[in-house]
């Protein structure tokens, strides 16, 4: 008892928010935290912009083995035509700190998808959703509220034909009405080289 009052008390002193610092940060079951960011042509895209979408975010670095696996295997475009255009939204974003807008464009261009790569070097964003890997991925319903984070799939070594898609999972559930399965999973990758 005497170390829980000797917890709460530091807390306290040290001015550790508790409800109010969590509506700032990422958590699935509320609403995602807003952001405007520049993509690698200089458009400006904001969440508030996709309400009413599905909205897909990939927290990627192109130099990172697992997302150049992913990218020679396709998995984030066939991901994502197999959703209808009009109800969903795919935005990369990368928050690798030495990531300049001629680097996204560069690579948007030589890998040859469409989406835009949203570019973070602040890592504000990054931090903001707790972005640990690349990839990590994290899917918005239609009204703005974080529905799953976690792994792109169950198959971290690429090695197994019959892996779960968990974004396509969950973007199919919210689609068809239903919860997703699993709102959360461990993602796998490279950690995001954030600003020290």
């Amino acid at each position: 008892m005497k170390r829980v009052l000797t917890a709460v008390m530091l807390t306290a002193a040290l001015g550790v928010a508790g409800p109010a610092f969590a509506a700032d940060t990422a958590e699935v079951g509320k609403p995602a935290p807003a952001f405007t960011l520049k993509d690698e042509a200089g458009k400006e895209h904001s969440l508030a912009q996709y309400q009413g979408k599905i909205v897909v975010l990939e927290w990627t670095n192109p130099d990172c083995p697992f997302v150049q696996r992913h990218y020679k295997a396709d998995t984030m475009q066939n991901t994502l035509k197999g959703f209808d255009g009009q109800k969903v939204v795919w935005l990369a974003v990368d928050s690798t700190s030495s990531n300049t807008p001629d680097k996204s464009a560069s690579w948007k261009k030589g890998e040859g998808f469409t989406y835009p790569v949203l570019v973070d070097a602040e890592g504000k964003v990054g931090k903001t959703y707790g972005a640990k890997t690349t990839p990590h991925m994290y899917v918005i319903d239609e009204k703005g509220v974080l529905r799953y984070a976690g792994a792109i799939d169950d198959d971290p070594r690429g090695k197994n034909a019959s892996a779960v898609n968990h974004v396509k999972t969950a973007v199919d559930s919210l689609l068809t009405g239903k919860p997703v399965p699993a709102a959360t999973t461990e993602p796998y990758g490279c950690s995001v080289k954030y600003k020290s």
